[in-house]
């Protein structure tokens, strides 16, 4: 189960698990961002801030896109983590949600 979260993203980070799809299908999974500049001028233009049932904090965010990205298309999206065990756990969740739009 994932949840937006209200608990502090800060420490997270890319533990080398990504997962592709659109803008629109996360906003249909996990919900709206946390943050949605989408206009190319800093490393992320869209950013989620989670957590799974057993109360793992993890982020989805794109990383140095430099411009903006529209909304149905596919998207390398990063996950962050606070350690490497919990990028699988974030990466099946997000797999299984999105495999059942």
């Amino acid at each position: 189960m994932i949840s937006k979260t209200f608990e502090s993203a800060v420490g997270t980070s890319f533990h080398n698990d990504t997962i592709t799809a659109t803008v629109n299908e996360l906003i249909k999974a996990v919900g709206e961002p946390v943050y949605d500049a989408n206009d190319g001028e800093d490393k992320v233009n869209f950013e989620w801030n989670l957590e799974l049932g057993d109360g793992t904090i993890f982020t989805i965010y794109d990383w140095k896109e430099y411009r903006s990205i529209s909304m149905d298309e596919l998207i390398e999206w990063h996950i962050g983590v606070q350690s490497g065990i919990d990028t699988t756990k974030a990466y099946k969740e997000l797999k299984k949600l999105l495999i059942n739009l």
